[in-house]
């Protein structure tokens, strides 16, 4: 399915339930920040996931339903990753961008930067919770990036 359709499925939550995984959360992340700011995407994403949950029937709780914390945390990855790479490997599709990067497929990935206490905090679920183990990736401007890529 295209970039586009499938876009189209996950906003107007027709998306079918057993295809909404964690790639399909890193396709649509990829999609949300090649057209908008990481602040806009994150509200893209927040508002679809919850829209999709609910379309879906999904409970909110301590393991399930939408989550601020995992959302804005691979948010910010997948946003420092294309900031840093899509000069260096460039991808056209949200399927090539997934497989180009197989680390952000990794539901784990977030285990680098937060303990099992800090991922259950109970702030996690409705608001962003910093991390506890390590920071987050951030991406750097792309100016700065290319201008150090050019000195190595």
């Amino acid at each position: 399915m295209d970039d586009r359709i499938f876009l189209q499925q996950f906003e107007n939550c027709t998306l079918r339930f057993h295809n909404w995984t964690h790639r399909a959360h890193v396709k649509v992340a990829y999609l949300y920040l090649r057209r908008f700011s990481l602040d806009e995407a994150i509200a893209r994403m927040r508002t679809g996931i919850q829209r999709y949950n609910t379309a879906n029937d999904v409970p909110d709780g301590p393991a399930t339903g939408y989550n601020e914390t995992t959302t804005q945390a691979f948010m910010r990855i997948i946003h420092a990753v294309m900031s840093e790479y899509e000069s260096v490997f460039p991808t056209e599709t949200a399927d090539e961008f997934c497989d180009t990067h197989p680390q952000l497929l990794r539901k784990h990935i977030l285990r680098l930067s937060y303990s099992p206490d800090q991922r259950t905090h109970p702030d996690a679920g409705t608001k962003f919770v910093e991390p506890d183990l390590a920071p987050l990736p951030q991406a750097r401007r792309r100016s700065e990036a290319q201008r150090n890529r050019k000195n190595k």
